[in-house]
């Protein structure tokens, strides 16, 4: 059913590439009969130039996991209060473009700031292709602006990270033995119900040969939690091979770099000018405030054509890092 909903799709948007081209054409024949039709024929120009951009990035997820879901964690990194601050607004960054593509999300584990903000959040955006999208989000996120938690109102730089993987799904098998393994179960924290705060329903898993480490507490019942975190577990490995292979020809995820200066994959600045710039694509937004509201597809589509380019790199120069 998945496939065909995608073949259903590319036959959608053949028939309407032809449409529109059409009509644009009929407004060139209008025009040479001495038809007033240049509002129109500007309009259908600028919607089949949009239209064109988001078939052209559509047309290169072509990689085996690009059509599934994302599962997205972000961690604030070096900074305290102010960035764990940027983690949440990176979070809702992520929520509000999911929202806007008509995705839906579940939050799988969400961890409160001790002041401000979040100590580390993991969800999963189900739509088509939304890996594919976003799996070039993976890395730090550097914010530079006038912090509202100091009371000098100075300009602080704060830094978190972004680290996506596919949701697996039963097509792809992912070897995972169970002498591999630590489950471990606590007690959930944060805001809930009675039944969550009082039972030992969170589970975290760690895959001792890896080191990696999944948990999940956002369900009532232990079994589900347990459930969600093996899939997130079975999806982290799966990108773990995959950055192992990616490894052997010089292309490292930029989510294993460390969270501080000179790592960075994008900056928001705020002050003293305000710009959103990603230091691989050079790809810049003026407007940071409808970038922060989830609009990030300058950003998606600019890394998607440098990748297939083959010219993204993977952090900001040095001489990048003070402007």
């Amino acid at each position: 059913m998945r496939d065909r909903k995608r073949l259903e799709a590319m036959i959608a948007d053949d028939e309407a590439l032809v449409r529109r081209t059409g009509d644009i054409e009929a407004y060139f024949e209008l025009a040479r009969e001495g038809e007033d039709v240049l509002a129109d024929l500007e309009r259908d120009i600028n919607a089949l130039s949009i239209f064109s951009e988001e078939l052209e990035a559509r047309t290169m997820l072509n990689g085996e996991a690009d059509p599934l879901n994302a599962i997205v964690t972000v961690h604030p990194g070096a900074g305290g209060t102010e960035s764990q601050d940027w983690a949440e607004m990176l979070l809702r960054m992520y929520l509000r473009w999911a929202e806007q593509q008509g995705f839906k999300t579940e939050m799988n584990d969400y961890q409160d700031g001790e002041e401000a903000g979040i100590k580390s959040a993991t969800f999963t955006i189900m739509g088509e292709c939304a890996f594919g999208l976003l799996a070039g989000e993976s890395g730090v996120h550097r914010l530079v602006r006038i912090s509202p938690f100091d009371s000098a109102k100075r300009r602080h730089t704060s830094f978190a990270s972004v680290y996506v993987s596919p949701e697996i799904d039963e097509t792809i098998h992912v070897d995972l033995k169970v002498e591999d393994l630590r489950i471990d179960t606590y007690r959930s924290g944060g805001k809930g119900g009675q039944h969550v705060n009082t039972t030992d329903s969170a589970v975290r898993m760690t895959h001792l040969p890896t080191g990696i480490v999944v948990q999940c507490q956002n369900e009532r019942s232990q079994h589900k939690n347990r459930e969600k975190a093996m899939k997130m577990l079975r999806s982290r490995l799966y990108e773990y091979e995959l950055e192992k292979k990616r490894a052997v020809s010089k292309k490292v995820e930029d989510s294993k770099l460390e969270i501080n200066f000179g790592s960075q994959i994008r900056s928001y600045v705020l002050q003293p000018y305000r710009i959103a710039k990603d230091h691989r694509t050079k790809v810049e937004v003026g407007d940071v405030d409808k970038v922060l509201d989830g609009y990030l597809e300058p950003f998606l589509r600019g890394f998607l054509l440098a990748k297939r380019r083959g010219t993204a790199v993977s952090a900001a120069p040095d001489d990048e890092l003070d402007t």
